[in-house]
């Protein structure tokens, strides 16, 4: 699969077959991810991979129901795993312990990069994956055992896709968001 398909094709997954994903094929997954950028090779982020069955269930009651269900319960319960992305915290965007950037908790960025880097090969590797992040993060940390200085900030549930994808929904056009020079002076 060529990067672009991946990119127009990966779409979030909810709902799973019993298929185990291996540890080997998680491997694959976080051998991808070592690779990704970070702030000066920060490398920040960390992760738990949560196979047990009272654990997931622990952690998917965590998930916070503002209006309703949260929609990512149900298939965190039905996931061959659930990975935590956690990060060390005081350090991306940081020199001398100290915040270099105007915007606090540059892990986050990295993270991010992380998170699309291993959702995308999940995606050509044929699991799917969902990122959650509407959840008690200091209780899903706990649950995991993080240590201080160190943050949880999405689960991903994964497993093997129980339906085949649907085309996703529809994006800003490129002339929509691109500008040149200045803000609002339309590029294309």
């Amino acid at each position: 699969m060529e990067l672009q398909e991946a990119i127009l094709k990966r779409r979030s997954v909810r709902r799973f077959t019993d298929d185990v994903v291996t540890d080997q094929e998680l491997q694959q997954l976080f051998e991808a991810v070592r690779w990704a950028p970070s702030w000066g090779n920060t490398q920040v982020w960390e992760f738990v991979v949560v196979r047990d069955k009272e654990l997931i269930q622990k952690i998917t009651e965590t998930y916070r129901m503002d209006k309703g269900t949260n929609p990512a319960t149900k298939c965190s319960q039905t996931a061959s795993a659930l990975i935590v992305v956690c990060a060390k915290t005081g350090v991306s965007g940081c020199y001398g312990g100290k915040e270099n950037t105007k915007f606090a908790n540059w892990f986050m960025f990295d993270l991010g990069i992380a998170t699309q880097t291993l959702c995308l090969r999940a995606h050509e590797m044929g699991l799917g994956t969902v990122v959650v992040g509407l959840l008690d993060h200091n209780a899903c940390k706990q649950l995991v055992a993080l240590p201080e200085g160190y943050e949880a900030v999405a689960v991903l549930p994964i497993g093997r896709p129980a339906v085949e994808q649907k085309a996703g929904p529809p994006r800003k056009a490129v002339a929509d968001m691109v500008y040149r020079d200045t803000f609002g002076n339309k590029m294309f």
